[in-house]
């Protein structure tokens, strides 16, 4: 039996200013942290590193870890793929955007069950939502990211920009 996989329409648009930008100067404590321990001479280790896909800030980790599904990202040669658990959610639920360097993930998940038996009536409704950001490394081709869904997992591939290739350069050495 054959496995369908849908894919996803990536969207690409220009972000309106938002509450996460107020929060810079704490992104430029850090960065000015981190200078200091170079400057001390404890080398490139840093108290409080960033991921190259730096997601939301840390106030807002904390509040929203118990809501965001489980993400992984391995990098290639060519691309980036980033890989989300969402089991129990239809593609239609699934918003994908790029916009302004930043890709964003948004989710909404609703679920009624109703259930009549003789001795009793049981009517349930869950639902929520999601949404993770992850800054693009400059790297990444905006034009070529593709999304797919499967069997409750999303991924999206973040495909790199093709650097022309450089010839390799000999070094003469000379006699001192």
């Amino acid at each position: 039996m054959a496995e369908t996989v849908t894919k996803l329409p990536v969207k690409q648009g220009k972000t309106e200013p938002s509450s996460i930008g107020a929060w810079q100067p704490f992104e430029i404590l850090r960065q000015e942290i981190n200078r200091l321990f170079d400057v001390f001479g404890w080398g490139s280790w840093q108290p409080f590193p960033r991921s190259l896909f730096a997601a939301e800030p840390l106030f807002r980790r904390g509040l929203m870890r118990a809501t965001m599904p489980a993400v992984d990202l391995v990098e290639s040669d060519k691309a980036y793929e980033i890989t989300a658990e969402l089991p129990g959610m239809d593609e239609k639920n699934i918003d994908v955007k790029v916009t302004d360097g930043r890709l964003s993930i948004k989710g909404e998940k609703q679920e009624e069950k109703e259930e009549k038996k003789k001795d009793y009536y049981l009517h349930e409704r869950r639902f929520g939502s999601f949404e993770r950001s992850f800054d693009l490394p400059e790297s990444v081709d905006p034009e070529k990211i593709e999304a797919s869904f499967k069997k409750g997992v999303l991924t999206v591939t973040l495909s790199k920009k093709a650097e022309p290739q450089k010839p390799a350069k000999k070094i003469e050495v000379k006699a001192a």
